[in-house]
């Protein structure tokens, strides 16, 4: 066990390398020369990170380096579009797309030579035409690292590393110097919402679990991130998962709980490994067990995996699931925080949540509601996706406009397309149109223009997007993944569905839209849970902001050319020149025509897949 002196010694010794790698400031004496960071986490490991860290060690270690140089797998660094990701600090080299055979030149030039490889550089410059810091660039400037302060930093599977970011330090600070009621006093204070979705006050969630009776309680953590384009929750728990267990550490001692459980979805392996690792190394430590730093207090914790049901988000679905149960909602009242767990009052918050808790005990519930808005308080990480330059992972201020979000940090739609509309909250949450693109975004004024901040998905769509059909395809999502247990759910999403199909073959009329709006508030009244009261906000933001869409789809025409029913492709004559390229092309044998003479598509047989268009050297065929 790992004595509070030990470890203060351990963040003395390695304060000054983390600070070098954060800041890229002067190596301290004795320190390695340089830094080499590889992005690890799951976007960059699909794209062979593991191999070019080994061709890092590789490359090092036949030229004598490996003291003097060291190597270090990461967490997610953010930009993922730009994957795979190595930086060299204190040089602040950020390199992106690299290849495993990139590493010899990176190596020979850099490394060695003391000269980037400006090929691979994230090349973005100021008026000057000077290279801008890597924190200076556009991704980057508008955001603020809080739950992600370590991820891209520190080796997430090395102990001491995160120690040496004052690491346990919190945990510490709240058994020794505040009392029980102190510490949830100040989680009430600092205006900590639940950013799982829900946005519930997490003091007060505290607080209930902490006055339900009993001696046996729980604290849960849930890390079934199901949206779809999700990864927050995972990108944390692979870059930082330390954070998580300390944080769980001052929920248990808060609430007067000495177990916990974290579940989190197999099909996570990378950051289920490093949760494995992180509790052998905290156990190995005393950091979890009995006697904690010889401070006399008791809490440990264990995984459960989940097979992947979207809902099990829920919490009392996961409970059912964590038990061995099916994974389907319960009734609520009673709440988790009075009958959780195997009947027992049950803390439930989220990675996200969790991820803000030691750097609240830490700074102060002042610091932490400085950032944000009124009502709320602090940053929200985002997991940004779809037509965008810049997809991937990023944290920024509650209040940031969303334009913020998708023009300067996301850099806009590429090939010059206009932003159509934006989906926050996955298949929980609803669409803003380009018309709003100026919300702030926050709990309220997200429900308020009938979106919601969901878990922290941002999609983001185009001009060649069609709003019906991305309604369809969350309700579609939904659907597949009710769990059955209530009629309004089961079988009205259902029938939902089918009237959103009907719209997209374009057989609907403008009297069906107003039963399909009637149906989903009945949807939304009557559903047991929360997965079915929020499943029918992609179809209710699309009608109130894209109802013209949805008239012209009842017109028999898609304005952005997307549902298949509702499209033809047509051969120009006048533009043919016979060279049979589209009929060879075509998989389903649906062109004729002679050579040198207009070609024909018989509709019958067309799938309107589009290859003949994309294929046609002169553009004479049409969508």
């Amino acid at each position: 066990m790992k004595t509070l002196q030990q470890l203060q010694e351990i963040r003395d010794s390695l304060k000054s390398t983390i600070a070098e790698r954060k800041e890229g400031a002067a190596v301290a004496a004795g320190d390695p020369r340089l830094y080499v960071l590889v992005c690890g986490g799951t976007g960059c490991t699909s794209g062979n990170s593991k191999i070019i860290y080994e061709n890092f060690k590789n490359q090092l270690a036949a030229r004598g380096l490996s003291d003097e140089v060291k190597i270090i797998l990461t967490g997610c660094f953010g930009l993922c579009s730009k994957g795979p990701i190595a930086v060299v600090y204190p040089d602040g080299a950020f390199y992106t797309h690299v290849q495993p055979d990139d590493v010899a030149e990176i190596v020979e030039k850099h490394i060695v030579g003391g000269t980037p490889v400006e090929r691979l550089l994230h090349a973005e410059k100021d008026i000057h035409g000077q290279l801008k810091s890597i924190n200076d660039t556009d991704f980057y400037r508008s955001q603020r690292r809080v739950v992600l302060r370590n991820c891209g930093v520190i080796d997430p599977e090395n102990i001491d590393e995160y120690i040496a970011t004052d690491g346990y330090k919190a945990y510490e600070k709240a058994v020794t110097s505040m009392t029980q009621q102190q510490v949830i006093d100040e989680i009430k204070k600092s205006g900590l919402r639940g950013r799982g979705g829900a946005g519930f006050s997490t003091g007060m969630k505290w607080q209930f679990t902490h006055d339900a009776a009993g001696v046996e309680k729980y604290v849960a953590c849930n890390a079934d991130e199901g949206d779809p384009g999700a990864f927050m929750d995972r990108s944390l728990l692979e870059g930082d998962p330390h954070a998580v267990i300390e944080a769980m550490m001052i929920a248990g001692y808060a609430v007067g709980a000495e177990h916990g459980v974290i579940y989190v979805r197999a099909e996570y392996p990378i950051a289920v490994h490093r949760l494995e690792v992180a509790i052998a190394q905290a156990r190995e430590y005393g950091i979890l067990g009995d006697n904690i730093m010889g401070l006399g207090k008791k809490f440990d914790l264990e995984l459960r995996l989940g097979a992947g049901a979207f809902v099990c988000g829920e919490e009392t679905a996961l409970l059912n699931s964590a038990e061995g149960k099916r994974g389907e909602p319960r009734q609520r009242p009673p709440f988790p925080a009075i009958k959780g767990l195997f009947g027992k009052p049950t803390l439930i918050n989220n990675v996200e949540t969790y991820g803000n808790i030691a750097q609240i005990i830490l700074n102060g519930a002042d610091w932490f509601a400085s950032v944000g808005t009124e009502k709320s308080k602090g940053t929200k990480v985002f997991a940004l996706g779809g037509k965008l330059e810049n997809v991937g992972l990023v944290e920024i201020p509650m209040g940031t406009p969303l334009r913020t979000i998708v023009e300067d940090i996301g850099g806009g739609c590429p090939n010059g397309k206009k932003f159509k509309a934006a989906q926050t909250g996955g298949p929980s949450g609803g669409c803003i149109p380009a018309s709003l693109i100026d919300t702030p975004i926050d709990y309220d004024n997200l429900m308020a223009i009938g979106s919601m901040m969901g878990s922290g998905g941002l999609i983001v769509m185009d001009e060649d997007n069609c709003m019906v059909d991305i309604a369809k395809f969350f309700l579609e999502f939904t659907v597949d993944e009710s769990c059955g247990k209530c009629t309004p759910c089961r079988i009205g999403n259902k029938r939902l569905l089918e009237m959103l199909d009907k719209v997209t073959k374009g057989d609907a009329t403008l009297e069906d839209l107003d039963k399909m709006e009637e149906l989903c508030y009945y949807i939304k009244e009557n559903s047991l849970c929360g997965l079915g009261q929020t499943a029918p906000n992609p179809v209710l933001s699309t009608l109130r902001y894209f109802r013209d869409e949805y008239e012209a789809h009842c017109q028999g025409k898609c304005p952005a050319g997307v549902c298949k029913a509702l499209v033809s492709y047509k051969v120009d004559p006048e533009k043919c020149i016979g060279c049979t390229i589209c009929a060879r092309n075509c998989p389903v044998n649906a062109i004729s025509g002679s050579v040198k003479q207009p070609h024909e598509i018989d509709p019958k047989k067309c799938i309107k897949c589009g290859v003949c268009a994309s294929k046609c050297p002169k553009g004479a065929i049409s969508k």
